[in-house]
């Protein structure tokens, strides 16, 4: 809306001003909300021509001295209606006006009465902060003592382009009453008419508001039992969304609220309803680490009204809101529903927040992880963080994007989607909560559009080159169906290129999950080979060493461990040395200043607290060109205990980190005994380290420059071997010692699992092709 920003002009250019254009700013408050010019015609929905305004501010806004004006699409005559009373914040106004019959039903209550007779196609309506009559046909739209302006149908004049026109059945009505971008076609649409008066009949709510409810914050500002009103927007199996049709425009809160029921809610989308029930903060799954989702137990209903327009949903990204692109949280210690700043501004966990309940649009939504075996996906607005390079969202130092955000299918059935995949129409729906994150539930899913995402090869290694890889196969064990056994040895042998060596993570026993005491994982390995050799690879050889029953971690009964898989027909052999054990700890000895493992392969430390009820480091020798190798596979603690990203404490606790760090340090202290004999030692350490390449864990493993960690040296858009809730982030490494670090390599995360929803581990291989 514009208003006049010239004051103090002489009475004698008082009627030049009626048909200047000045500068002019958006309407502070009362805008044009909706224009009927059907009533009383043939097929009219009402029986009077109505112009509704509405009052966007916070503030009680008089209107006695002002008037509502039309004029035809062209001309320059303009009627007058005199306007008296006041206008509450985010409320509405309705200015009665002629009829062209008896058809159509009664308005509500008039706040206001004029004899107009407005076209329903075609018009101009101006509200004025004065009685004058306009006397200008075109340029009229930011005349002196203009609040607002709307030109529609075919008018020649109007706020940007004109809105578009009515009929005898449709008015020409604000989509959000609370917005205004100054441009008639954009803050307007034709539908049905739904007249409002000051008293709140008609279709802007009265008394307690949503809005109220929600306050601006994590926690309800009333609870207990409420009355409100609002439109239904969505329906589950056990509740409905409601909103509030007539916004007031602030960022803090929020106009959507869900309703609980103990059965299937007897409402339907498009219902105006009136809700009496009782208000509480609900936490999802009663996992205290949830945020709560501000809920209403319902108890009673009145139907209003029916078939009504769904209030607009609010644009998230370009052209809307725009979440935070970095911090989660900034001012919270501890429980960030009764600490901090409430801040959707700059904080992603607010700013979500203040959304809750409400229909939300994802602006050029983009997938940034795959369906996962919920249904669910995450998506990210266009424009969003530091993108990878095959369309995900990289967790960088700082940054774990919380512009990201689930999408459910609670209430449709969701496409199943790839990473670098869009859509092919605006991707809406109603938010709300649940394990540890927000959630988009839409109530219809567009049509997918692929990204063309494919998997990756890497290049075979060549004369010279030794290729050592790691592969987390999640949970291997030979109660796997034969597909994923094939599936595996296919992206060994094709998109590895079948590796020299490979460092395998989460092999487990023979019967896998069964918890009866075996723990050898013989079969388990026999079939992977047989697999491999089948889709056209190399024999290979492999070197463990069973663990305690039950004393790693992992699925229970399934004694997940490391396993070394290695071919031996290009040069590379293992150096054994019998006496490992599941409790006894390898170390190195000094022959003659040539460093060697007193077990091979043996395990790092086994008996350390570091390493209680988790993977052990497996220590191999082998030999390469006449030199030895010394690889350390690992696979330290999980997160598993640590606080969700987006969950109600900040900021999150991670008490696992403690674990890997300690794990870290003794793998560190095993490296630089090596060194101790031969600083010139060719090592390797590699695995799934379970944290990221910023994280402390990796400086404590890099330690003073003894090892350098390959993933750290990539750009950040390719630095990720994982897809975590939509965050592309490195949870496996490959670290050199320095010297090794200092030849010639090429090293390659081999995208092909993570981003897709077929994949067959949740981790991507990597390997490192190494030339001394």
């Amino acid at each position: 809306m514009r208003r006049n920003v010239l004051a103090g002009l002489a009475v004698g250019v008082l009627a030049a001003t009626l048909c200047a254009a000045p500068a002019a700013a958006a309407s502070p408050d009362v805008v044009i909300s909706e224009i009927y010019g059907g009533g009383g015609n043939a097929g009219a929905t009402y029986r009077n021509d109505f112009v509704e305004l509405y009052n966007r501010s916070s503030a009680s806004i008089s209107l006695t001295g002002w008037s509502v004006q039309y004029a035809s699409a062209s001309g320059s005559t303009w009627s007058v209606t005199s306007l008296s009373g006041s206008i509450a914040p985010g409320g509405s106004y309705l200015v009665k006006l002629a009829s062209g019959g008896s058809t159509g039903a009664a308005l509500p209550t008039a706040d206001a009465t004029g004899t107009t007779n407005m076209s329903a196609t075609s018009g101009k309506v101006a509200l004025r902060t004065t009685t004058t009559a306009l006397t200008c046909s075109t340029s009229c739209a930011f005349v002196s003592g203009n609040r607002d302006f709307v030109g529609y149908g075919s008018a020649n004049d109007a706020e940007g382009t004109r809105a578009p026109g009515g009929s005898n059945t449709a008015s020409v009505a604000r989509t959000n009453p609370a917005v205004d971008s100054d441009n008639n076609a954009a803050d307007f649409a034709a539908g049905s008419p739904t007249p409002s008066n000051t008293s709140g009949t008609g279709s802007c709510p009265t008394g307690t508001r949503i809005r109220d409810i929600q306050g601006a914050g994590h926690l309800a500002a009333l609870t207990g039992t409420r009355t409100t009103r609002g439109i239904v927007t969505a329906k589950s199996t056990a509740g409905f969304w409601l909103q509030d049709p007539c916004p007031d425009g602030s960022d803090a809160t929020s106009e959507g609220l869900y309703v609980s029921t103990s059965g299937s809610p007897t409402v339907s989308v498009g219902d105006d309803v009136s809700v009496t029930g009782s208000v509480s903060e609900v936490r999802p799954g009663g996992a205290a680490t949830n945020l709560t989702v501000t809920t209403m137990a319902y108890s009673s209903k009145s139907t209003l009204g029916t078939g009504k327009p769904l209030p607009a949903a609010t644009v998230v990204g370009s052209g809307g809101r725009v979440p935070p692109g970095a911090v989660i949280e900034d001012d919270a210690t501890g429980n960030v529903e009764t600490s901090g700043t409430f801040d959707p501004a700059s904080d992603g966990l607010d700013f979500w927040e203040s959304l809750e309940g409400m229909r939300v649009q994802i602006a050029s939504a983009a997938v940034v992880g795959p369906t996962n075996s919920y249904g669910e996906f995450p998506v990210v607005p266009g424009g969003s963080g530091v993108r990878s390079t095959r369309g995900g969202i990289v967790t960088q130092s700082g940054d774990f994007n919380p512009e990201r955000v689930m999408v459910g299918d609670t209430l449709a059935t969701a496409p199943t989607v790839t990473v670098g995949d869009t859509f092919g129409a605006a991707l809406t729906g109603v938010l709300s909560y649940d394990f540890g994150d927000y959630f988009l539930l839409p109530s219809s899913f567009p049509s997918r559009v692929s990204g063309g995402l494919t998997a990756e090869t890497t290049t075979a290694a060549g004369s010279g080159q030794l290729a050592v890889a790691t592969f987390n196969v999640q949970n291997l064990d030979p109660t796997d169906p034969q597909s994923k056994f094939d599936a595996l040895a296919g992206q060994i042998v094709t998109n590895l290129r079948s590796p020299d060596l490979v460092a395998l993570e989460e092999v487990q026993d023979n019967n896998g999950a069964t918890d009866n005491g075996v723990v050898a994982c013989d079969q388990t390995m026999s079939k992977l080979i047989s697999a491999i050799s089948a889709k056209g690879g190399p024999s290979y050889a492999y070197r463990q060493i069973n663990p305690t029953n039950d004393a790693d971690g992992g699925e229970p009964g399934g004694n997940i461990r490391q396993v070394f898989l290695f071919r031996t027909d290009r040069g590379l052999s293992f150096t054994d040395r019998p006496g490992g054990t599941a409790t006894a700890a390898t170390t190195v000895t000094n022959a003659g200043g040539v460093p060697q493992l007193s077990y091979s392969p043996g395990r790092v430390q086994p008996a350390d607290s570091a390493f209680n009820t988790s993977r052990k480091p497996l220590a191999g020798e082998f030999r390469w060109n006449n030199r030895p190798l010394f690889v350390i596979a690992n696979h330290f603690n999980s997160k598993g205990g640590d606080d969700p990203l987006m969950g109600r404490y900040q900021p999150p606790s991670a008490p696992s980190e403690t674990q890997r760090h300690q794990q870290a340090t003794i793998v560190n202290s095993f490296v630089d005994s090596i060194r101790a004999v031969d600083p010139n030692a060719a090592i390797v350490v590699l695995g799934d380290i379970n944290d990221y390449d910023f994280s402390r864990t990796a400086d404590l493993l890099v330690g003073s420059g003894e090892l350098v960690d390959l993933p750290r040296t990539l750009p950040v858009a390719e630095r990720y071997t994982y897809v975590y809730e939509g965050n592309s982030q490195v949870l496996d490494h490959i670290l050199l010692s320095s010297w090794l670090a200092a030849q010639p390599y090429v090293y390659d995360v081999v995208h092909v699992n993570s981003e897709f929803p077929t994949q067959v581990s949740d981790h991507e291989p990597q390997v490192v092709r190494l030339t001394f």
